[in-house]
């Protein structure tokens, strides 16, 4: 070996001598005989340092894995020799070896298993057992073998295969692994259940390590071996007995979990449960209130749940046999345990609550099938939703300001019992309006004095029941009296009590949220309206102290003015004064922290322009309103852009770019509130728009930080066309010249869409600006795409594949506007550039989306051209290289018809063939069945039977013979 390499494998070495030693691990890989110096090495135990023994078996189980077949026999008996050398070895080891290595050993005795077991080595389990005996580090070894077998068999997080062919590499590996578990049912599994039985009763009492180890061994093959062997009275007397040793209780839950997960008839599994439940309540385990270990309690929690869940499906399945008496006597085991579910769901720690939330839901599932509940079963329903609400509240160490994964969890948890409480409105709607009325209307008498964490969930109770309760379109306040009643009143309640100006962020937040989310309730109670929106615009809202406070109530600031609409007529011009210093466009150099981030200020822009444009005010008011909005923005655009000319220092170019880039985008968004041209003309607005354009456009041509300019006016021009359409297009010739200037592959892929925009909506109106832009836009595509990228750079490639896609979709657009003129009028020799590029899209790179949208461009090029009056040439075009390509793409290797996308690039295709056909008539069979296809050495049936189904009048027939 080479030492020097192998000083690498240390964690602490040097970035040199570890890639010496990734170097010198591949090396050994490809190696013929390196694989014996490793065995060598293992079996005489020639190194002590943990790395190069962990190295050792990398390199063992490299061989194993991937080129055991190239050995020959006696090659195959040495690793075999190997390995079980070592394991004697570890008996007499002064020192145990390292976790990992046990482990790494473990995986590749089980890859040895899975090659041998079937043929060469039927005695594995066996000749482990008699080389371990009970010997506590051989007994260590021997149960990591077999996690590892089970691993390999069984568990399907462990990824096998990456290869393109996955799915039959699958087929076949789960074939094989049903053979294996077939043979050890036959073969080993009583000898091994025993060995696991000696080893519990030999070392559950002075070795708790070992004990677990096995444990989690019978709960890992109890799902796949005959249940008997477990599920009896020794082995179960056993388990419980642990089940009352702290050190061996969580490992011994998790086993009887697997014991009634195990999938089994209805009748046996439910007596099954019945008789665990006993044992354990005997064992005074059912008293959680005495239990203060919660991490037993979580294990025990998730061991109730498997009971109460297995019990539902039990009954489930004997409800759809017909076996009403069973599942009566099912149902009575389910509510037998309900006492112990609530305690456990109702637990002031989390993970044991959220395990038992699965028994719950389902049981809730049950009470919803029942024709009626009886007494018991309605105070079930009320102690669960009781539980969620006191569950749902915050406890006192959730940090609201620096939220980490704890409180990522609980947020989770929350989510879960979400889901219980929509199902607690399934089972009974009235019980829950009533409990979270009497909820919040006694909370929010006294919030002045009562705990942020409870006023918070009261306001959220009224926040979720919009969910639980659905209507259509937020109709909460009308049909149903009694529950729009009591929305109403809660509503009413929550806007006047000034529980607003509770000092708790998440209060506030609540307020807010539910506020918007009821915005229906201010069409019923309009006079509301003043109160909260004072509440969004002063310090409890957008002036919040709480940046997160102030830039969630932007966003449903704008939520809450847009569905409101007309009613806002009354405040409109108070609304515009109070919130103008939040627009302040703040340049880089004053310093000045802004109340509101740039993202925010873009719902603060848009709100601006949905209360001017939805006003009561003549065009000339609203006209003016909106100058007032804009005319600020432009001034500021002019300065920054100088400023930017003449920046030297980098960062302060970025900074003012950025700046720059926020002032259209404010621009950009208070259009947001016309859907089309006729409403910008109604407000009188195209004009301070146009003026817009004039001022944004110049930083189009600014030399520095072009990406974020362009980006930026690119947007806005987007916006234009819609508000402004026909107006805008005097605008768009320079403004496409400017952004075609030394532009990389990102900015191509993104000003395709605007010219794509463009021609879809004014068609034959743009038609002399597209034939004159045509080829420079392309000539600026094929560049980027001719760029010599590195072999590994993926982003690059990445990048070429959609402007590629960006490319054709163009060409798609361009044709299928029926302006296919654009591209006949760029000289014979450009359109047949043109015209190949598509055959080597639809043909040569395997991108299935590109490939579909090649054809389609075909297909309409032959609709358009291809018929007996279409340009020179075109007709041998056809038959020289659109029909191959038809072919020759569904051919490709790469063209995977398991993909949805390559299936609709072949119907395309179809497409495609069928159009030659209708243009060209039996010309095309002809071509076809005499000359195409014979060339392909296809057989004269199949050719007969191919031109048969491309003449069947229904293209159907024809795409799906193509499939097949």
């Amino acid at each position: 070996m080479d030492e020097q390499a192998l000083l690498g494998l240390n964690p602490n070495a040097d970035a040199d001598f570890r890639q010496r030693a990734l170097a010198y691990f591949e090396q050994l890989k490809i190696s013929q005989d390196a694989w014996q110096v490793c065995a060598e090495a293992l079996a005489q135990s020639i190194y002590s340092d943990d790395h190069i023994k962990f190295f050792c078996f990398q390199v063992l189980e490299h061989q194993v894995k991937f080129k055991y077949s190239e050995l020959t026999e006696v090659q195959q008996q040495l690793i075999r020799e190997t390995l079980v050398t070592w394991l004697q070895a570890q008996m007499l080891n002064p020192q145990p070896e390292k976790t990992f290595i046990r482990n790494k050993a473990a995986q590749v005795f089980a890859l040895l298993f899975v090659t041998e077991y079937l043929t060469k080595w039927p005695k594995f389990f066996f000749d482990i057992l008699s080389v371990v005996d009970l010997n506590p580090r051989g007994v260590d070894m021997y149960l990591r073998i077999l996690m590892a077998v089970d691993a390999e068999l069984v568990d399907r997080d462990v990824v096998h295969t990456s290869e393109a062919s996955y799915y039959f590499a699958l087929t076949l590996e789960a074939r094989r692994n049903t053979l294996l578990k077939d043979t050890m049912r036959e073969q080993c599994i009583p000898s091994l259940v025993e060995s696991w039985y000696q080893i519990l009763q030999n070392y559950q009492y002075n070795n708790s390590e070992l004990t677990c180890q096995c444990l989690e061994v019978v709960g890992a093959y109890v799902s796949w071996i005959d249940l008997s062997l477990i599920a009896n009275e020794r082995f179960i007397n056993m388990l419980l007995g642990h089940m009352s040793v702290e050190v061996l209780r969580e490992e011994a839950c998790d086993c009887l979990f697997e014991i009634v997960n195990k999938g089994m008839d209805p009748i046996d599994k439910t007596k099954l449960v019945e008789s665990l439940c006993q044992v354990l309540q005997s064992a005074g385990l059912f008293s959680i209130d005495q239990e203060d270990d919660v991490d037993f309690l979580a294990r025990f929690s998730k061991l109730v749940n498997g009971m109460g869940q297995a019990l539902i499906a039990s009954w489930t399945k004997l409800i759809k046999n017909g076996d009403m008496k069973s599942a009566q006597d099912t149902l009575q085991a389910i509510e037998a345990k309900v006492a112990l579910m609530l305690q456990l769901l109702i637990h002031e720690d989390d993970d044991i609550s959220s395990n038992i939330i699965g028994f719950c839901y389902d049981y809730l599932h049950i009470l919803k099938q029942l024709s009626a509940l009886s007494d018991q079963q309605k105070a079930n329903v009320e102690a669960i939703m009781l539980a969620v609400m006191k569950k749902l509240t915050y406890d006192e160490e959730y940090n609201f300001e620096n939220e980490g994964e704890d409180e990522a969890m609980f947020v989770e948890y929350r989510k879960q019992l979400k889901l219980l409480l929509d199902r607690l409105a399934q089972v009974s709607p009235e019980l829950l309006l009533a409990s979270v009325r009497r909820v919040f209307n006694t909370t929010l008498q006294n919030w002045q004095t009562t705990r942020f964490m409870e006023v918070e969930v009261a306001i959220r109770l009224l926040y979720m029941l919009a969910e639980a309760l659905p209507v259509s379109h937020g109709a909460h306040f009308s049909g149903d009296v009694t529950k729009a009643t009591a929305l109403q009143d809660m509503m009413r309640t929550l806007v006047t009590s000034g529980v607003s100006a509770y000092q708790h962020t998440s209060v506030t937040l609540e307020f807010f949220e539910t506020v918007v989310r009821y915005e229906k309730f201010f069409a019923v109670e309009p006079q509301h309206i003043p109160t909260v929106l004072m509440a969004f615009l002063d310090h409890r809202g957008l002036r919040h102290t709480s940046p997160k406070v102030r830039s969630r109530t932007a966003y449903l600031f704008s939520r809450f003015v847009k569905s409101l609409n007309k009613q806002m007529n009354p405040f409109i011009e108070d609304v515009l004064n109070r919130i103008q210093d939040l627009m302040e466009l703040s340049p880089p150099e004053n310093g000045y922290q802004a109340l509101l981030s740039s993202d925010d200020q873009l719902f603060i822009y848009e709100t601006a322009g949905v209360l001017i444009v939805n006003s009561e005010y003549s065009a000339e008011r609203k006209q003016v309103l909106m100058r007032n909005l804009l005319t600020p923005l432009m001034e500021k655009f002019k300065v920054l852009l100088e400023k930017l000319m003449m920046a030297q220092d980098e960062d302060r170019q970025m900074a003012l770019a950025d700046c720059l880039n926020h002032a259209v985008g404010f621009a950009s968004r208070t259009s947001k509130a016309f859907s089309n041209k006729q409403t910008v003309k109604q407000c009188g607005c195209s004009e301070v728009y146009l003026d817009c354009l004039q001022t944004f456009l110049p930083a189009l041509s600014c030399p520095l930080q072009k990406e974020v300019l362009r980006s930026g006016v690119r947007t806005f021009l987007h916006r234009m066309i819609i508000c402004l359409e026909e107006e805008v297009l005097p605008f768009i010739p320079s403004a496409s010249e400017h952004m075609l200037k030394d532009c990389e592959a990102k900015d191509l892929q993104e000003f395709i869409p605007l010219i794509n925009q463009i021609t879809a909506k004014f068609k034959t109106q743009v038609s002399p600006f597209l034939q004159q832009m045509f080829m420079p836009l392309l000539h600026a595509i094929f560049e980027v795409l001719l760029l010599p990228a590195e072999e590994n750079d993926q982003s690059a490639a990445l990048e070429k594949q959609m402007l590629r896609r960006s490319y054709f979709a163009f060409l798609q657009t361009v044709t299928g506007s029926g302006m296919s003129e654009v591209i006949a009028n760029q000289g014979a020799e450009n359109v047949e550039r043109v015209l190949f590029t598509v055959i080597q899209g639809a043909v040569d790179y395997p991108d299935p989306i590109a490939q579909k949208t090649c054809f389609i461009i075909l297909s309409k090029l032959v609709e358009l051209w291809g018929g007996k009056d279409g340009p020179v040439g075109f007709a041998d075009f056809v038959y020289k290289h659109i029909v191959p390509a038809c072919f020759l793409a569904p051919l490709k290797q790469t063209f995977d018809l398991a993909d949805a996308q390559t299936v609709l690039a072949l119907s395309e295709c179809a497409v495609t063939l069928k159009t030659i056909h209708l243009k060209r008539g039996p010309e095309c069979i002809q071509y076809l069945q005499q000359e195409y296809l014979p060339s392909l050495q296809v057989a004269p049936e199949i050719i007969q039977e191919f031109c048969q189904a491309l003449q069947q009048p229904d293209a159907k027939v024809f795409k799906n013979y193509l499939k097949v």
